[in-house]
């Protein structure tokens, strides 16, 4: 299985508790069921401008995925229906955008995986400059996330990560061992056990626990 192909089948979930960044909780995809991983070109534009974003539509090479830096100014839609369809046609794989986005219905219908803050009708300016390719800080949880050139982005209903180019094949294994013991845990509840018993939890230091799980047919253990 390809990379992108099993770090999007591991999920953002997985991936975060194996050391993946997690970005900003405030960052969705703007359409449901939209999901991607692939390898970050950097995109810092100016407040209230998307002209580097344009840059980095037409010259990003297939199967990667835009991180737009905004600069600190959420409130314009600085990725459009018209973006969307040149990046689809680029070979784009998704972009994350630390702002707002419009034309939802049209980006969604384009098919362009689009992860964004919000939704806003403001439109841009497209001339004042802005940066490709350059490190960028995109807001995350807690702390601001750096993301550079090569690194791996994965978005999915869950939210968004960043994995260090350096670190994403160590990641990726945790992260399917991860899924592995998680898919022994529903197996167990499956049979009937409680989560108290399967993940070891101490129910005493919650006031009213009456002192048993009530068993259930084909319990287990």
């Amino acid at each position: 299985m390809a990379l992108a192909d099993t770090l999007t089948a591991v999920g953002t979930a997985a991936l975060a508790r194996s050391g993946g960044r997690p970005l900003g909780p405030h960052l969705f995809p703007v359409w449901p069921g939209a999901r991607f991983a692939a390898q970050a070109l950097p995109v810092r534009c100016v407040a209230g401008d998307n002209l580097a974003v344009h840059v980095a539509v037409a010259q990003a090479a297939p199967r990667t995925a835009l991180v737009v830096d905004v600069a600190g100014e959420p409130d314009y839609g600085y990725v459009d229906g018209i973006i969307a369809v040149a990046a689809r046609v680029r070979g784009i794989t998704g972009i994350i955008v630390d702002g707002c986005v419009r034309d939802v219905a049209a980006v969604a219908r384009c098919g362009l995986p689009l992860v964004a803050s919000g939704v806003s009708v403001r439109e841009p300016g497209r001339d004042a400059g802005g940066a490709v390719g350059a490190e960028v800080l995109v807001a995350g949880d807690p702390l601001p996330v750096p993301v550079r050139r090569g690194d791996w982005v994965v978005a999915d209903d869950d939210g968004a990560v960043c994995l260090p180019r350096a670190r994403v094949t160590p990641i990726a294994a945790a992260a399917l061992d991860a899924v592995s013991r998680e898919q022994e845990v529903l197996d167990a509840l499956s049979a009937g056990r409680s989560t108290l018993d399967v993940l070891n939890l101490d129910p005493s230091r919650v006031a009213g626990w009456e002192g048993s799980t009530l068993p259930s047919a084909g319990r287990t253990g």
